[in-house]
Order: C-alpha cells, then structure tokens, then sequence
C-alpha cells in the first residue's frame, strides 16, 4: 500500500476525503432546497395578496352567492392561509400546479408546452451575447479611451437604456415589414404548424430530427431576429462585465512583464489577461442566461412567440393566477438552477475557491 493511502485510511473519518465530499453535497442540496422552499413561499403569498379573486376567475361576475361559496370551498380558498401554504408545497412537489382557467389543461403540462420556446430562443440569444459580447469586452479594455472602446461602451449603453418592446417594435418594422429579411411572429408560417412532431419541444431541433429542412430554415428565419435582440441585451452586460475585469488583470505587473519581453498583443489579451477572468465570467454568464429566460416577456409579447413569458402575460390579463403561480415558479426555479450550476462551474475551474 502506497504511503499517500496509509495516511488516508489513518485520517478520522470527518477528516476523510470523500466524507468531505458527501458533506459539500448534502450541503449543496439541502440550500438548494431551502432557496426552493423560499421561491415557494415568496410566490404563494404574494399569489394571495394580490388584487385578483381566482374564484371569480373561474365562475364569473355573474354567478349567483351559493355558487361562489361552493367554488371557493372547492378550490381549497376557505381554509387557513397557512394549511394553503402546506398543501400548495405539497401539490408542487408531486408536480401538481392546478389547472389553468384559459387553457382547460393542468399549468404543468402548459409549461412543459410553452418552456422549450423561450428555452431556444433564449439559448440562441445567450450564445450571440457571448460570441460577441466577449471579444467586445476584450478588446474595448484594450483600447481604453480610444475610438473602438467608445463606440463599444455606446452599444452597450444603449442595450441598457433602450426598451425592449420598443427595439423589437422597430425591428420587425425595419427587417421584416420593409426590407423582407426575415420572416414575422411566431414560430414558423401558419402552413408550417402542427407539420413536424414534437420531440423535444424545440422548434429547430425537431425539424431536424424529421429532415424537414423547409420548415428548419422557415423557423431559422423566425427566430433570428427575436434572437439577436435578446442577444444584443446580453452583449451589453456581458461586454461590459469582460471590459471592467479585463481592464483589472491589463493592469497587472504579470501583464506588464510579458509586453516588455515582447509577446505578442494578442497572445498577452487572450493568455495572460483573459485566462484569469473566465471564472468570475461563468457567473456573469449564467446570470445573464438566466435573465433572458425570465425576461423575455416583452420580446415573446411583440414577436408572439408561444413561449412562457407570453403565457405568463395572458394568464395575467385573465386572472388565471394557477397559471401566473405556476409560470413564477418554473422561471425562479431555472433562476436558481443555473445559478447554482455557475456557482459549481466556478469551483471547478478554481480551485481555490474549494
């Protein structure tokens, strides 16, 4: 038996290495779980305070007394707020979110529905953000105060500052209305819909699974531009994160160093001062993925795409709180989740984080 082995079985057990493990992962799961019950907690209660009777929601304004009491009794409304509390965390936990007064259907197999929409388009538009968000960020802290990083700093300015309904307003006036480029709402032409089998859930993904490359490139040119402006407002954060972290490590006397023995510019951009900043970015990058999912209710609005923030804003506008409630917490959850995965992400690839 190796020396290194002898000196691990003689560690006290809360010593050992894999016990320290296991303890990281229960721990792990158990701030996942609370951080849940606290999403759970968070939604129901603010479900309750809001100005918006579910009861009248499903029996009208127009239903007689005995009906609204017997509805209200139904729906569980007339016990203590607490007991709702209890039974609505335990009804979400076996994947019961009720049913939904605008569709007729259970809330979770709506989500399941809607969910894989915004998912591509969100991942479509995180992917743009990054592939040009980074270098942006990178060469803008390279060119400090000159003509580049100027214009660099006032495309991020505007991703911050311009509304979101209002650019893709103006998109689908420009690109689609007058010149053509791509196509219009939805997910693919009327004609198109219901033609391919849902796998997945996600548009191109199915197409491609079914060799319908006609309607593959019909959705490509659905969600191009839905995509790229979602993209363009996490180029913005996430160029101007690259930008404030780069400008931090070109600042270093390890940076220094390596220009006064001549390496080449780039080499000292993407080796020496980008290396470093790729874990604090994981975390921006998670964060701003996690935004365009819960954020995109304006862009799905405008682009009337089936996906969970415009069934979030039409279970608003009918008071389908099963609906709101539901949609809430599926958008928390992934928050949380992706959240989580960066922060695993960063220990990985720091080890002194560990």
């Amino acid at each position: 038996m190796s020396k290194i082995g002898a000196n691990t079985q003689n560690l006290p057990l809360l010593d050992q290495p894999i016990f320290k493990k296991i303890m990281a992962l229960i721990q792990f799961l158990f701030v996942l779980v609370l951080t849940f019950l606290g999403l759970l907690a968070i939604t129901f209660f603010i479900g309750r305070v809001i100005p918006i009777d579910p009861v009248l929601a499903v029996v009208g304004d127009r239903a007689t007394q005995e009906i609204y009491d017997a509805t209200r009794t139904a729906m569980g409304l007339d016990r203590p707020l607490f007991v709702q509390f209890f039974a609505y965390v335990g009804d979400v936990f076996t994947g019961d979110l009720g049913k939904s007064v605008s569709t007729g259907r259970f809330v979770a197999d709506d989500l399941m529905r809607v969910f894989p929409a915004t998912l591509e388009m969100a991942t479509l538009g995180i992917f743009i953000g990054v592939v040009l968000g980074v270098p942006m960020g990178v060469y803008s802290a390279a060119k400090e105060g000159k003509w580049l990083d100027q214009v660099f700093r006032v495309l991020g300015l505007v991703g911050y500052s311009v509304p979101a309904f209002w650019i893709g307003l103006v998109g689908l006036a420009l690109f689609y209305g007058h010149l053509g480029w791509v196509a219009g709402p939805g997910r693919v032409d009327i004609f198109y819909e219901g033609l391919v089998e849902p796998r997945t859930g996600l548009m191109l993904v199915d197409s491609l699974l079914a060799g319908e490359w006609e309607i593959f490139w019909n959705a490509i040119s659905h969600i191009t531009l839905p995509a790229a402006i979602l993209g363009f407002f996490s180029l913005a954060y996430i160029a101007r994160m690259t930008r404030s972290f780069m400008l931090e490590q070109l600042n270093q006397e390890f940076v220094t160093t390596a220009r006064v023995k001549g390496v080449p510019e780039h080499v000292v951009l993407w080796k020496h001062a980008f290396l470093p900043i790729r874990v604090p970015l994981i975390t921006v990058i998670g964060l701003s993925y996690a935004g365009l999912l819960e954020g995109s209710v304006m862009i799905e609005t405008v682009f009337s795409w089936p996906g969970i923030g415009n069934y979030l804003t039409v279970a608003l506008l009918n008071a389908d709180m099963n609906a709101v409630l539901g949609a809430t917490l599926v958008v928390g959850a992934v928050f949380i989740l992706i959240n989580k995965l960066s922060d695993v992400l960063y220990r990985v690839l720091d080890p002194r984080s560990r």
